[in-house]
């Protein structure tokens, strides 16, 4: 093997460590966030949702987003969002309705029970954020 080649396989060995270490700390910070919000009726993935509406609801007081704003921001399918938007209506937590300019779009936007759980629940993730990704 040349120096050449034996420097790049260790370059490249180090970053798909790194590389792996991010997935992992992920993977562990995804679960502990889950086991965290369990206890409110909430994964994860719920909850980024639920944060994303609040955010833009503080900007401008009942803000909505359109679906597709929403999947551009969460890690999740056009699937997986949609079913994920009506368990989330179906438990009163936000409301859909279609978009005014464009019949075609959907447009989801915080309950008062949505912002309710939000700001009940928003202390127990930040600290699991803290816990898990300082240092």
């Amino acid at each position: 093997m040349t120096a050449k080649k034996a420097g790049r396989t260790k370059v490249e060995r180090q970053l798909v460590e790194e590389w792996r270490g991010i997935l992992a700390l992920h993977a562990r910070t995804q679960c502990e966030l889950d086991r965290a919000l369990h206890g409110h009726g909430l994964c994860a993935s719920d909850f980024e949702v639920l944060d994303l509406l609040a955010e833009g609801d503080a900007a401008d007081g009942g803000c909505t987003y359109r679906v597709q704003e929403i999947s551009e921001r969460v890690h999740l399918s056009q699937s997986a969002l949609s079913r994920l938007i009506a368990r989330l209506e179906k438990d009163g937590l936000v409301d859909r309705a279609m978009c005014a300019e464009d019949r075609r779009g959907v447009r989801v936007a915080l309950t008062g029970k949505g912002r309710a759980l939000h700001d009940e629940v928003l202390p127990v993730q930040r600290a699991v954020l803290t816990r898990m990704l300082a240092g």
